[in-house]
């Protein structure tokens, strides 16, 4: 029998994946009342998305859950060989550092974060953030499908179901946060549009049990890139994706054809890339994807905004899709929080659109351009379709020859390589994203412009927009980030040497507007010690300089030195940022 009753919320989470527990854990730590749904009986079955990179690791440290993620993942500064070769057992082609290991990197993965990268598939994280989310109050529900969904202007109203036993009941929201992964029923049932094109390849995960401890300890990696001469798949046999060491993997390859492969299918394929038919080999899962090119042109209508998966679609070169998923509900959160307990305006929502769109699209663009490069290796190996086998070996063991071609050859292959640092080590991309909109008060100097490749390297700066910058400095005889002082659903303000006006001011704004603004001051001998000149050769302000940090460590105004009324100047930013 279909009862139907309605539920009353704040924030309506369509999707329990990354994007929406994130966005749960988020808003209920903000006091913010929450319900997040999901069609699927529990959190994530198998691995699927697996790199956690920098910021992801950054925004987990700021809902306190960072050391959890460690605890289930593997830290990539370990994990840090990409492999190249005929099989896990035959000739190795090609090795490569990667998530900053590589001796000319260190120093800029070192200086760019206070947290460490980390492996963590996606069937461990998801439950240390359901944890998270149910421990702060956000109201879970699995099995529980969004049947029908519609808005007025006042508040959302969704229809839901429970998959299990046929109960229906109505939600009523006043936002809801589509975070319902690739094939979105809120994307489809309210036209949001979408550029680019999807399905451009078939591909299969499988998830298998084998021990290859032999094949890799001495190479620790997470991407094992399978090129076997003269197969029908004459390039990319298969990728073998680390999910634990070393005894459980994700076989990576192509798969066109109508339903899954079978375990026997996956099993000669696993024998193949590794190339031991000895070994016993366990199926655990086995799943099907595609390979996309798209995103959401629009992340909003009116109460209802796009996120994750949902708004940006694109193959996992670079491991930048649960990461900027992530970052989208973190974004987005804060925002609704402030705007539901009225300290801001309802247009300080209108920023999430313009901040995350362009950083989906431009996420979109690197995967599949890397997805692209590997092209170059192609070419590189001189392997071609329809090649026999005895053709391929032979073009591939010409690399190793002592003459002019195969030294020419061997260039062509290290240039190869290299663009895969677009893939393993694009710092830039990862954390060197800025945000221009209503929430951002420019101060009209430009940007700096960029020393090195923008997409391999990140170079820190208090413009507004841009991330605070991380730098250590000394409080109590104990080192702490920069990042550690702002944050935790706050604006704060860092102020330097002569900063006890801004401080005063802090205080009065503060006061007026009902908010908690903490103020910490920088500098040398300051209450936060920059012994060693770590902030004062980024900051870019002076002495009595201030910066204005939002909630989610991004920019929103800067002053470069002391104003003439400071209270007056901070509390117009303020109303500007919050649009009050």
């Amino acid at each position: 029998m279909i009862v139907i009753r309605t539920i009353n919320t704040d924030v309506l989470v369509v999707g329990c994946g990354p994007t929406g527990l994130t966005a749960a854990v988020s808003l209920a730590s903000q006091g913010i009342s929450t319900l997040a749904i999901s069609r699927y009986p529990g959190t994530a079955h198998t691995p699927r998305a697996h790199i956690t990179n920098l910021r992801t690791m950054e925004v987990f440290r700021d809902l306190g859950i960072e050391s959890q993620i460690k605890e289930v993942g593997y830290s990539l500064s370990w994990l840090n060989n990409n492999v190249l070769a005929t099989s896990l057992a035959g000739m190795e082609i090609a090795r490569y550092k990667s998530y900053g290991t590589s001796w000319d990197r260190l120093s800029d993965y070192a200086a760019a974060s206070p947290c460490d990268a980390v492996n963590c598939p996606q069937h461990v994280m998801e439950p240390v953030l359901l944890a998270a989310a149910q421990d702060r109050g956000a109201d879970v529900r699995f099995s529980t499908e969004l049947v029908d969904i519609e808005q007025t202007p006042d508040e959302v109203r969704a229809r839901v179901r429970r998959r299990d036993t046929g109960t229906e009941y109505m939600v009523r929201a006043r936002y809801v946060i589509a975070a319902d992964g690739a094939r979105s029923t809120i994307a489809e049932k309210l036209g949001f549009d979408f550029e680019g094109q999807a399905g451009l390849r078939g591909m299969a995960n499988s998830w298998i049990e084998v021990d290859l401890t032999k094949y890799v300890d001495y190479r620790p990696g997470v991407l094992f890139w399978i090129a076997q001469p003269g197969h029908e798949q004459w390039f990319g046999t298969a990728t073998l994706t680390n999910v634990r060491p070393w005894n459980e993997w994700m076989l990576v390859h192509p798969w066109n054809s109508d339903g899954l492969p079978s375990e026997a299918e996956v099993i000669e394929k696993a024998r193949l890339v590794i190339g031991d038919p000895k070994l016993d080999i366990k199926v655990k899962a086995i799943t099907q994807w595609q390979v996309n090119n798209v995103v959401a042109t629009e992340y909003r209508k009116g109460r209802i905004f796009l996120a994750g998966d949902a708004a940006h679609r694109h193959p996992p070169t670079g491991g930048l899709g649960t990461n900027t998923s992530v970052q989208d509900a973190w974004n987005l959160a804060w925002k609704l929080a402030w705007v539901i307990t009225g300290k801001a305006g309802e247009g300080l929502l209108n920023s999430y659109e313009p901040e995350r769109q362009p950083v989906g699209s431009q996420v979109v663009a690197r995967a599949i351009k890397s997805w692209h490069n590997m092209a170059d290796l192609v070419a590189a190996l001189g392997f071609a379709e329809g090649q026999s086998m005895e053709e391929g070996w032979n073009v591939l063991y010409e690399l190793y020859e002592d003459s002019a071609k195969a030294t020419e050859r061997r260039k062509t292959l290290a240039k190869a390589l290299e663009l895969q640092n677009y893939r393993s080590n694009a710092l830039g991309v990862e954390l060197g994203y800025r945000y221009e909109s209503s929430s951002v008060v420019d101060d009209g100097i430009p940007f700096p412009e960029p020393q090195r490749d923008p997409e391999l390297h990140y170079e820190r700066t208090t413009h507004p927009g841009a991330y605070l910058p991380h730098a250590w400095v000394e409080h109590e005889q104990k080192q702490v980030s920069t990042l550690d002082l702002v944050g935790q659903g706050r604006f704060s303000l860092i102020v330097g040497i002569g900063g006890e006006p801004w401080i005063r001011a802090a205080a009065e704004v503060g006061a007026a507007l009902g908010i908690e603004l903490p103020v910490y001051s920088i500098g040398l001998r300051c209450e936060y010690d920059d012994i060693v000149g770590d902030w004062v050769a980024i900051r870019e302000v002076g002495d009595q300089g201030a910066i204005l940090v939002r909630p989610d460590r991004h920019i929103a105004w800067r002053s470069m030195g002391l104003r003439d009324k400071p209270a007056e100047e901070l509390r117009t930013a303020l109303d500007h940022v919050l649009a009050r």
